[in-house]
Formats: C-alpha cells, structure tokens, sequence
C-alpha cells in the first residue's frame, strides 16, 4: 500500500491534523482533505470512498473521523488494518476525543503516526512499540537527570544549613547586644529551644527581650554550652509536634523556578487491596482468628483450551490474647486434586501430616500475639480443563452489514462454590456503540475505555448459567478478546477448612472466628 495522508478531522470536514507521508504541495492536500465530507452519502455503513485519483478510508470517532487518503492500487485490507491502528493511538494521548484535546496533542500524534508509516509504507509496529519509541525512553539520560538532581540535592541542602548558620549567628549578636538579658533553661522547660525554623516549643528572638529572669541565672545562661554536648547534637533533628518549614521552603523554591509540585497522598489499606481485585473481609474476629486466602491465574485460549491454571492459597493465624498463645489447630482435609501443601518451618510437619493438625515443634512456645502468621500455603497447577471453576464461552461472528454479532455465555462448573461481584469486560472497537439483544444480568458500556462490562451480582447453583447477546458494526471478530473476568467467593477453592482448635495445655476447645476468601488474580480469555 501506499499512504498518502493521515489526517483527524470533525464530521463538518474541518482538519484538525494532517500528516502527508509523500512529497505533495499544500494545496494539494487541502483539495482532498476538502473534497471528503462532499463525497460522504448518508444512510451507507461503508468505511472509504474512491474518487479517480485516492481512496479515503475512515472511521467515525464520536465527533471526529480518523481519515487515511491512500492510492487507489492499495490494499484495502491493509488499510483496514492500519486506519484500526491509527484509531487506538488517539486515545492513549488524548483524554477525551475533542478537537481541543486533539489540538493539545497534535505533536505527540504526529510522532506518533510517524511511527506507523514511513514513507508511505506501513511499519511492523504495535501500540506498545510506538509509546516506547515516542517517549524516546534512555537509560543514559535517566542516569544524567539522576545525577543533576543529586547535585542540585545537595547545593539546595547546603544552602539551607549556610542560611541556619547565619540565623544562628545573628541570634548571638542580638543576645550579645541585649547585655545579658536571656530566658531561664532547665525548669520552664525552653532551654535550648531557640530555633529560626519556626517549630513548636520555640521561641523567636524578638520575644527575648520581653521576659523577665532572675538575676542569679543570668551567668549561667551566657556560659558556652560543653563542646561535646555541641558535637553529639544532630544538625537535623526532627522536632516533635513542630511543621519542619525546611520542607515548606524547598517546595516554594520549587515553585519559584516554574516547577510544578502537586500533593499526592498516600493510598489507604482498602483503596490498595480495592485496587488489586482483593476483596476487604468485615468479618468480626475472636481472640483466635484464623483467615483462608485463595487466589487463582487462568488463561483460557478462544477456542476454549486451557493455558495456565495456577491455584495459590494460605493459611494466616492472629492470636489476640495471651491465654490462647499455646493452641493447636485441627484441619479438615477432604481435596482430593493432589494440592500441593506446604507447612512453616516452625510448624510440626510430622504432627500435620498425621493428624491434619498445625501445632508448633516447641509446644512449649506460643504464637505471636496481634500479628498475622501464616501457618501453612497451598499451591496447585495443572492443564485440565475440569479445573476451571467457571467457563467462558465467547462467539463472535461477521454479520452481512459489515459487523459482528455476539454471544457470550456462562456456567458455573463447580456448582458447590458461590460467586459473587462477577464482571465479564469485553473490550469493544474504539467509537462504536453496541446494540444488546439479550442480557442475564446487568451491562454498562464505558465509552472512554471502549469496554463492556457484563456485571452478575451472584452465580451459584440456582443460576448457573446465563448469557449475553449483542451487534457491534465496523468490526471483526478479534475485537472483542482477550476478555477479563474477575469475583470474589466466601467459598475457598481448596477443600481445607478449620473445624477446631485445641489448647495444648488440657485439650479443651477454644472458640474461634474464620474468614475466608477466594478471589481472582488474572481471569481472562485470550
């Protein structure tokens, strides 16, 4: 093939951004670019329109076309193909698709088309290698802007110490002029407190003058602190309950050179684990708490083979009262997959594997108090296919109007587990609308990321099948993989479960809280 022009224009014909990838004058491009909205005829769902002399090969985004002008000898597969790549580049450097933002981004676009096609010839690109070669990403310069930023460290920091010594200078001199007249250390409490930073417990020169002390102190006060105490002394001590204005002065420095210095703070537990998929457990716990952790990878090729299964799990104890430190714990071991477990080193692994149960070699010695200890861990992997606990099938196929039609269903497999907050994201073409025809459950179509998301509160025994249905125009069936699935579960995969947990000391039973969670790490349908 041979591209002529990639341009992104509005649906009135005005070109927002144009690259020519051949010599051509600019009255030239113009004409064309000019000529394309008079050529569009409603009603027809085809993607390019010939003249005598070019094809312009196009596709709708929101308000926008992202236009390809090439050579009528082209291959219109080929420029098929590159027109979808041109229209994934856009979102990744435009946050929303309006020619405002487009014209904000116009350069970073241009780079960016300048890797797809090279004189007129599509590269052997894709989405990531064009982002790796835009950013122009250097170690050597990483290392040179590291270093600079040490070195202005470092001059910033010596500039401060220089400005506390001259503060510290200047407080001298005015005590020294003041004949004397100082503030009592030791009892009040202020001794030593002097400090320019502005911290709390501090007092400021210019309130000296203004207290009264005994005149019997007043000797005592102007005698030169021990050298050692001086040398011992740290330079940056931290100062409790003042705001270090040592930091407030570097991000106005900052500020002042045109630096941009934006607050960020930090995540909290349950944003993190939200974040990761990790489903948050309120569960009320006892003084012996003992928490089931599974976590599962699949990869489930399209046409339905199993890639990778990977079953990771672990058992964690919290003790909160000192009584029940020596315990032992009583498992039920009924999975018979061949899963691999594993106990800790201080756990009596022969004990366990006669009995089932987890006790410490030294039974003398407790368990630590108020911290999570895991006490055993689980791994099983494996290629076959029963394994999968919840199926996929997804069934794209080309319609007559130039897109495809849809079906995806479900069902649970192991029907004892009880899945819950299940989301199927199937991702879309860029731009385009889908029309659902059935839907078990609830969808929502998110636009900016192009994604469908089929959400099912609850799938278990009762309803453990389902399915959605629905028609995507301009689209092939590889558009819509790879799919990702996530839930959570109260149910854990592994069939091991707590039944009881004994004192060593007399082999009473002690009451204890469980939790457990089974969760998705990576689900998806490549």
């Amino acid at each position: 093939m041979v591209l002529i022009a990639a341009a992104v224009c509005t649906k009135a014909g005005k070109t927002i951004v144009s690259r020519q990838f051949v010599e051509m004058t600019k009255a030239r491009i113009e004409g064309l670019l000019a000529a394309f909205p008079k050529l569009m005829t409603s009603g027809k769902q085809h993607t390019f329109v010939e003249t005598d002399s070019v094809r312009y090969v196009y596709q709708p985004m929101e308000k926008l076309y992202m236009l390809l002008i090439t050579t009528k000898a082209s291959n219109i597969l080929e420029d098929l193909e590159t027109l979808r790549l041109f229209s994934k580049v856009i979102p990744e450097y435009c946050r929303t698709l309006e020619e405002k933002e487009i014209i904000e981004n116009a350069f970073d676009l241009i780079f960016a088309f300048d890797e797809i096609v090279a004189l007129g010839y599509r590269e052997s690109v894709n989405l990531a290698q064009i982002k790796t070669f835009v950013e122009m990403d250097s170690h050597e310069e990483k290392v040179y802007q590291a270093v600079r930023q040490t070195q202005e460290r470092e001059a910033k920091q010596k500039m401060r110490e220089r400005a506390k010594e001259l503060q510290r200078q200047r407080m001298e001199m005015k005590k020294g002029q003041s004949g004397g007249r100082g503030v009592v250390g030791g009892a009040g409490g202020f001794g030593n407190n002097f400090s320019s930073s502005g911290g709390g417990g501090g007092i400021s020169s210019d309130s000296i003058s203004s207290l009264s002390t005994p005149s019997g102190n007043i000797a005592e006060i102007n005698k030169p602190a021990p050298a050692a105490a001086k040398s011992t002394a740290p330079r940056n001590a931290l100062k409790l309950g003042g705001k270090s204005r040592d930091a407030d002065t570097f991000v106005d420095q900052l500020k002042n050179e045109g630096e941009k210095v934006v607050s960020t703070p930090l995540p909290s537990v349950a944003s993190s684990a939200a974040a990761k998929g990790k489903p948050v457990s309120d569960v009320p716990m006892d003084s012996v708490h003992l928490r089931m952790e599974d976590k599962v990878v699949i990869r489930v090729g399209r046409d339905g083979g199993l890639q990778t299964f990977e079953l990771s799990g672990l058992l964690s104890l919290r003790i909160s009262d000192e009584k029940y430190g020596r315990i032992k714990v009583q498992l039920d071991h009924a999975d018979q997959r061949g899963i691999q477990l594993q106990t800790h080193p201080n756990v009596d692994k022969e004990l366990f594997r006669s009995t089932s149960q987890i006790g410490l070699k030294n039974p003398a010695k407790p368990f630590p108090l108020n911290t999570d200890v895991g006490v055993l861990k689980w791994r099983y992997q494996t290629q076959d296919e029963s394994a999968i606990p919840l199926t996929i099938n997804c069934w794209p196929s080309e319609n007559a109007e130039g897109g495809c039609d849809v079906n995806i269903e479900y069902e649970l497999e192991h029907t004892r587990l009880e899945l819950q907050d299940v989301c199927i994201t199937i991702p879309l073409p860029m731009g385009i609308t889908p029309s659902i025809a059935e839907c078990d459950g609830d969808y929502n179509h998110d636009s900016r990321k192009n994604q469908l998301l089929w959400n099912l509160p609850v799938i278990d025994s009762s309803s453990k099948q389902g399915s959605l249905e629905f028609s995507v125009p301009s689209s092939i069936p590889g558009d819509f993989f790879p799919l990702d699935i996530t839930f959570s579960s109260k149910i854990p995969y592994a069939e091991l479960a707590p039944v009881k947990v004994i004192l060593v000391d007399d082999g009473s039973e002690v009451k204890f809280s469980t939790e457990t969670v089974f969760y998705t790490d990576k689900f998806e349908i490549v």
